[in-house]
């Protein structure tokens, strides 16, 4: 993010994750200001994000997940100037991944307009994902209003299941928002989240550094 000339950026913790800001501080190390915030309902990525809303609701967002890393460094970079070049709503930076029950998988065109998005597949033809986004106001708004419209029905029937950032995508698709992407052919993501790709990410920076 530093990179593209991000200076501020909110990072969203779960209660109890005091470890994050005791590490980055307020982002002097980052030549960054950080400020932290707690995410409150537990109905899924889109609310986590919407915590952000009364501080981010008139920016240029772009948005990265904490548990995954990704190549090409310079990658935030090109996602800003695919969103100022075409002037779209929303920019994905698409993947390719052999872990397609773990993710959302994308079915673009061939001048990379998304057809639609497959969330989590057991078995799919598609290869790519997307981990990083770039969006604007309106989309801001639009997931504003989706997720507090979706809030009642998940209050009245806990047994359903969680929303993904790649449902509010596709109702975003629906509402005929332009929705562009940045493919990086030639990069890679790994999801660190469970041990098994932690151990995977470290033999990695281990090669690389070697």
């Amino acid at each position: 993010m530093r990179l593209a000339n991000i200076k501020k950026a909110y990072i969203i913790l779960r209660e109890g994750k005091w470890d994050i800001p005791a590490y980055f501080g307020d982002g002097k190390m980052l030549d960054m200001h950080l400020a932290y915030l707690i995410m409150d309902l537990p109905y899924g990525v889109p609310y986590t994000l919407d915590q952000a809303y009364p501080f981010v609701q008139d920016a240029i967002i772009v948005l990265g997940f904490p548990d995954i890393v990704f190549q090409p460094e310079n990658a935030f970079v090109r996602l800003l100037a695919k969103q100022k070049e075409s002037n779209s709503d929303i920019v994905l930076g698409l993947f390719p991944t052999t872990q397609p029950h773990k993710t959302d998988m994308i079915d673009f065109d061939d001048s990379g307009r998304i057809r639609s998005i497959q969330i989590k597949p057991a078995k799919t033809h598609l290869i790519y994902t997307w981990q990083i986004a770039v969006w604007t106001p309106r989309f801001t708004r639009f997931m504003h209003d989706c997720i507090s419209d979706q809030q009642r029905i998940f209050e009245n029937n806990r047994d359903i299941e969680e929303l993904f950032v790649g449902d509010v995508i596709q109702a975003a698709i629906r509402d005929n928002m332009k929705i562009d992407t940045a493919i990086f052919k030639d990069g890679n993501c790994l999801d660190i989240g469970t041990p098994e790709d932690l151990i995977k990410a470290v033999q990695t920076m281990n090669k690389m550094f070697m």
